[in-house]
């Protein structure tokens, strides 16, 4: 079985939390994380790119001379594609570029990031962050307790409020709640901060 330690809000340790392996304990599946972490990637764009074609383009509806006897070749419209200031041919149109991918291989995906950051010695178990108020210097403080300094994902449980908006105005800092954890986020972090409840939750959703 995997054990990390579990630390206090002030930085003290409060024991062992015990990790369960078909969670954080597999062996990272790389193609996996790739496949993921793009198909997040795509889903985030907003694909509102837009060309204007023939029949969007302002003018050219009379057509610009005779059918024959001019010498010249047949024009229909003067926005036709091949006239300047003419529509665009099969130019980029609004469009989603989302995908989805088989729910068996995003959760492979999220158990090999998790067990990535266990085997880098990047997890970090905190048995409670409780707070009075929103306090943002607060919180530093408390990251300063578990001495992390880098890009941090912080996941809470659901009820955690306070929590939440003392870490939202902090510079690497990510909070999200048990329900929103995800690969992108994971990866994109360098340190990993979750609360032993919501340890708990992600442990049941993904175990």
């Amino acid at each position: 079985m995997t054990k990390v330690a579990l630390f206090k809000q002030d930085g003290s340790k409060a024991g062992e939390v015990e990790l369960n392996e078909a969670v954080f304990g597999i062996e990272p599946n790389n193609n996996t994380v790739v496949d993921a972490v793009l198909m997040q990637r795509a889903s985030l764009r907003q694909g509102t790119h837009a060309v204007k074609n023939r029949s969007a383009v302002r003018g050219g509806g009379k057509k610009p001379w005779r059918q024959k006897g001019t010498g010249r070749a047949r024009q229909g419209s003067i926005r036709s594609p091949q006239w300047r200031g003419g529509g665009i041919v099969f130019g980029p149109t609004p469009r989603s570029y989302a995908y989805k991918l088989p729910k068996k291989v995003y959760r492979l995906a999220m158990k090999s990031v998790l067990s990535q950051k266990v085997m880098d010695d990047k997890l970090v178990v905190v048995d409670a962050l409780s707070f009075d108020t929103p306090k943002t210097q607060a919180f530093k403080a408390v990251l300063n307790n578990l001495n992390v300094n880098e890009k941090t994902l912080v996941v809470l449980d659901d009820e955690n409020v306070n929590a939440a908006l003392s870490a939202r105005n902090l510079t690497n800092v990510t909070v999200m709640t048990a329900k929103g954890v995800n690969v992108l986020d994971v990866v994109n972090n360098d340190k990993l901060i979750i609360v032993q409840s919501a340890l708990t939750q992600v442990e049941e959703v993904l175990a």
